[in-house]
């Protein structure tokens, strides 16, 4: 019911809001910058973030005909990030600080449909050889696709069938030891923690048929998406929306230990941080993860602009030692 009530309030503004929202000019031409953001004080952000520092926030600013709506967020080879949006397009670019010189943005050959459904990439993995692995929320389905980002196999697995047509394969991962898993969006019936979710044990495209469990997460939070420690522990980014408009939004890291992960069975996960409204948030809803030399990772963040004026794309630095999250 509370759902229904936030969608009913946010189909009543959208036209007010909207239409007086300032529109900027969109260019073909590419061209990309990140704006330094104010970091929040100790005293706020440490309570909420717990183990994770942050470091460093932009925000990330373009004028290019189709940039934005990020959803999931990759750290490939030489440094280069590759941000995938709910509309198949792509973003490669590095992290701020750094020369933009060759950072570039495309569409991805998903599908001749111009159909959202049909180009809707929700989630993204990869493999120490460049591989990509894509969720599709619209299809439910899962395509490989190689380094120069060239579809090769598809595959709509059985037990991702009834993830519904706004509410599937949010977070994927492919796992150290090979094994993948997807976590759904959507909640289980009428529970406001439980996702439905499933644990492929190799590339889902060429074996389908994957296990199904039950993911409990914290209570009225959604994953969106997911990345492996080093330690073989999953970090995994989630959101809920507290306003519909202008959109306002709570994220929430949580841990869990694939290994505990039972087909059939209910796998809960711990939080760990808290991403409130009063710290620089917006739709969070991609999650990277990579090493550095000391003890400590490099967690990164990406926010979903819904190609919307009154929200932005935002990156956040954290770091975090592993060891001192339970």
């Amino acid at each position: 019911m509370r759902r229904a009530i936030a969608l009913l309030i946010l189909l009543a503004l959208l036209p007010l809001t909207w239409g007086h929202a300032p529109q900027q000019p969109k260019f073909k031409r590419f061209e990309l910058s990140f704006s330094p953001l104010p970091l929040p004080p100790a005293a706020r952000a440490k309570p909420r973030l717990g183990a994770f520092r942050l470091e460093e926030v932009w925000q990330a600013h373009s004028r290019t005909h189709s940039f934005g709506s990020y959803s999931a967020l990759l750290l490939r080879s030489g440094g280069t990030m590759l941000a995938l949006s709910d509309s198949g397009g792509f973003l490669e670019f590095k992290a701020p600080g750094q020369s933009q010189a060759d950072s570039r943005m495309g569409d991805l050959p998903l599908s001749k449909d111009a159909d959202k459904a049909a180009r809707d990439v929700e989630s993204a993995t990869q493999d120490d050889e460049g591989m990509i692995w894509l969720g599709l929320e619209g299809r439910n389905a899962i395509y490989r696709m190689n380094p120069d980002y060239k579809i090769e196999r598809k595959a709509s697995p059985v037990v991702m069938s009834d993830w519904g047509v706004n509410s599937g394969p949010e977070a994927l991962t492919r796992l150290h030891d090979g094994r993948f898993v997807a976590l759904r969006e959507g909640y289980l019936g009428w529970s406001d923690h439980l996702h439905q979710a499933a644990l492929f044990r190799g590339d889902p495209t060429e074996h389908p048929d994957g296990q199904g469990f039950t993911l409990d997460a914290p209570r009225g939070f959604s994953p969106t998406d997911m990345a492996q420690l080093p330690d073989g522990r999953l970090l995994i980014l989630m959101r809920r929306l507290i306003w519909p408009m202008p959109q306002r939004f709570a994220g929430r890291i949580a841990i869990g230990d694939p290994k505990a992960i039972r087909p059939g069975g209910t796998w809960k996960i711990t939080e760990v941080a808290r991403l409130s409204s009063d710290l620089p948030i917006d739709n969070f809803e991609g999650i990277a993860i990579a090493p550095r030399s000391d003890r400590r990772v490099t967690v990164w963040l990406i926010s979903d602009d819904n190609y919307s004026p009154l929200q932005r794309t935002i990156l956040w630095k954290l770091s975090v030692d592993p060891a001192k999250l339970p």
